[in-house]
């Protein structure tokens, strides 16, 4: 390694180092209904829009307003007119709902208002257990029909965590699908399994010719990026058009990255995390391996990732949010290009895991609780 890389290398741990141990600023006043929310930039309420939902994993907004909201027991919801309705989307797959997996994230098609797609991805059932699969259909009257599978994992597995699933689509159109080890670290290393990866479709569940491996007989051609633990939240940054990734370490080492194709992101041959039993695993850095924009000690569990673009919160535009499961809270970053350079904890007293952030067509920021008795909320200005 030449002297200007092992440089560049020593000045971003440093860099890294001193973003970790920042003061975090943290909302202090307890939240009652109504409360106004007072932060650095904007002051703002929690609004709820619906409750009694059985573990929310992940939304979608419709252009008419709706919003899908599934469930990791198996059902796809709607939220109609600001009221959750009784019934569920009909048609949606069967799941494996054990542990950690079920049905889990939910996105439209880029063309939806013409084609009426929606992708599901759930833990899905086979030989040898259960593993990350997408499929898709037409939403036609509160109904999935033309169900189809669009990716599915090469190799299922026995355990109930560790699925990833966060669905996005990329400026480029196509279809970016995180999948977790599934508990067995050395899956994210072994390239001929999708296992511990960040996968790049076409919609329609093919190869892209431009995916960094392609060619390679001895490498799974859907893999986009290797070494993930367990990414729970991803997210498109408008305007750059990348893709960053949050994922969970495991005794901290909680990872928030920017993703690019072909890198290698280290798991679990690098990471600021212990394990359960409090050694330490592998390294903090090696060459040729990704080191992290921030990582979180003690963890936070990252879940949920959206950035913000809207008018409502002005003085967020920018900001990349996030849900912490663990942490109980929600977390603001400030990126300048692909560092973080400020943090700002926002619901500290809310004391509800949050599982998923988004942004919505209105310009609110949404959130979904995640308990067998979980809510839809969102956050609004205080007037």
């Amino acid at each position: 390694m030449s002297l200007q890389m092992v440089h560049r290398r020593t000045r971003q741990a440093a860099t890294l180092a001193l973003i970790a141990l920042m003061p975090l600023v943290a909302c202090n006043a307890a939240i009652a209904d109504g409360e106004t929310i007072t932060s650095e930039k904007h002051n703002f309420r929690i609004e709820s829009i619906a409750s009694g939902l059985d573990h929310p994993w992940g939304m979608a907004f419709l252009p008419d307003g709706e919003i899908l909201v599934t469930e990791r027991s198996g059902h796809l919801r709607v939220v109609r007119n600001g009221r959750l309705q009784p019934d569920p989307i009909a048609g949606t797959p069967k799941v494996a709902d054990s542990g950690q997996g079920g049905l889990l994230d939910v996105a439209l098609h880029p063309e939806f208002p013409s084609n009426g797609l929606v992708y599901l991805s759930y833990a899905g059932a086979g030989p040898g257990g259960a593993g990350t699969e997408v499929v898709r259909g037409r939403l036609v009257d509160d109904r999935l029909v033309d169900l189809e599978t669009v990716f599915a994992v090469a190799r299922k597995s026995s355990g109930g965590r560790h699925f990833g699933s966060r669905l996005v689509f990329g400026a480029d159109g196509m279809l970016y699908v995180t999948s977790g080890d599934r508990g067995s670290p050395d899956r994210a290393q072994d390239l001929g399994d999708h296992a511990g990866k960040i996968l790049r479709l076409t919609p329609d569940g093919q190869v892209p010719a431009d995916n960094p491996f392609v060619g390679r007989s001895d490498v799974r051609p859907e893999i986009f990026s290797t070494g993930h633990r367990n990414p729970q939240g991803m997210a498109l940054q408008p305007g750059s058009g990348r893709i960053w990734a949050v994922e969970h370490g495991p005794r901290g080492g909680d990872e928030l990255n920017l993703i690019e194709a072909g890198a290698n992101y280290g798991w679990p041959v690098i990471t600021y995390g212990r394990s359960y039993a409090g050694f330490r695993i592998g390294d903090t850095e090696k060459p040729g391996m990704m080191q992290p924009a921030t990582w979180w000690v003690p963890s936070i569990s990252p879940s949920g990732l959206a950035f913000y673009s809207g008018g409502v919160f002005a003085a967020w535009r920018g900001s990349l949010f996030l849900g912490a499961l663990s942490g109980l809270d929600l977390v603001r970053l400030e990126l300048d290009g692909s560092k973080v350079v400020h943090e700002e904890r926002l619901l500290g007293d809310f004391d509800e895991r949050i599982r998923d952030v988004r942004q919505g067509p209105d310009g609110y920021i949404y959130l979904l609780t995640d308990s067998s008795d979980g809510g839809l909320f969102r956050l609004v200005p205080a007037s």
